[in-house]
């Protein structure tokens, strides 16, 4: 933990001017209705949409004074992230897509410029195969979350939330592949660790919660949700299960009609366009609130990439 909050410091200061110091703010009309002092980070309004331009601006930054191309795997926002870090750095990016991902994540994606590569299955699958041809190639793979230089890149964002608002009860995080969670978390543990990491998860794809309640990374169904960016299973032997260990505090799982209503809700109250993940964070702290009322939470809005019918489908869906 001593060395990995070491290496998030650094990345802090390293990944400036790419990355945004996301604004926090707080929500007045969330405030009222659940009876604590909310306020959002707003990493959606990173240049590409998501909080991953964090960890993949981080480890790109590291690699390209002796590469000339990276490979990843990503079911759109990471991608999206590596391909424009790359580019920021001038070297080639190939990226595996499993075939279910959103078009519109997909046509980012290229518009930078990055190579992509469609492969069937789950984004576990994709990973895998990313991987396997990176090593036949001898390119690096960035892991979307099993890395500790990607790790420590998202891990800026507590960072700056504790610059922003260093008396925190607690921090309400989407979590997929544990990368996020895991690297504001170890800063929160390292400086303030009266303040709760709430890992708030879909019940659609609950891999990584399953995997701490199990004591060891586990496959579990999935299905299909709103929160596509936190989907999938968990690549074996990832190093964020055992970060995530050490550091979340407390779990939520959100169903689809939760996820969507706080997507309506967030387009309401502050009208902020976000995709099923933000949704997803902000439903935990809905279903949570009781636990925190009176006290100071943060909700990540981790992203914005959604399609327009997708969006609008949910809105209407979170409209009962």
């Amino acid at each position: 933990m001593t060395a990995l909050i070491d290496r998030i410091r650094d990345a802090h200061v390293a990944i400036r001017p790419h990355v945004l110091v996301s604004p926090l703010q707080r929500s007045d009309a969330l405030s009222d209705a659940l009876g604590c002092d909310v306020r959002l980070k707003c990493d959606h309004l990173q240049p590409t949409g998501s909080f991953k331009l964090r960890g993949a601006t981080n480890k790109v930054r590291l690699l390209a004074p002796d590469h000339a191309e990276v490979f990843t795997a990503s079911t759109g926002n990471h991608g999206r992230a590596v391909a424009h870090a790359a580019a920021a750095f001038g070297i080639g990016a190939t990226v595996y897509v499993n075939d279910s991902a959103p078009q519109m994540k997909l046509d980012a994606i290229r518009a930078l410029g990055a190579r992509l590569v469609t492969v069937e299955g789950n984004s576990l699958n994709g990973e895998l195969q990313a991987r396997a041809e990176a090593e036949r190639r001898g390119v690096p793979y960035i892991p979307p979350y099993n890395d500790y230089d990607t790790i420590s890149g998202q891990g800026t964002m507590g960072l700056e939330l504790i610059e922003q608002a260093d008396d925190l009860d607690a921090v309400f995080i989407c979590t997929g592949g544990g990368g996020l969670t895991g690297g504001v978390g170890t800063v929160f543990k390292a400086l303030s660790p009266k303040t709760r990491i709430v890992a708030v998860s879909p019940a659609a794809s609950t891999c990584m919660l399953d995997s701490l309640e199990a004591g060891e990374i586990v496959e579990t169904p999935e299905s299909p949700t709103l929160s596509d960016g936190s989907a999938g299973a968990i690549e074996p032997g990832s190093v964020t299960f055992e970060v995530c260990r050490q550091v979340i505090d407390e779990t939520v799982r959100v169903s689809e009609l939760e996820i969507a209503r706080a997507m309506r809700r967030l387009a309401e109250s502050d009208r902020w366009m976000v995709e099923g993940a933000a949704g997803a964070a902000l439903a935990g702290l809905v279903q949570a609130a009781d636990r925190y009322r009176g006290k100071k939470v943060a909700v990540v809005l981790c992203g914005r990439n959604v399609a327009l019918d997708t969006y609008l489908g949910a809105l209407e869906m979170g409209r009962g």
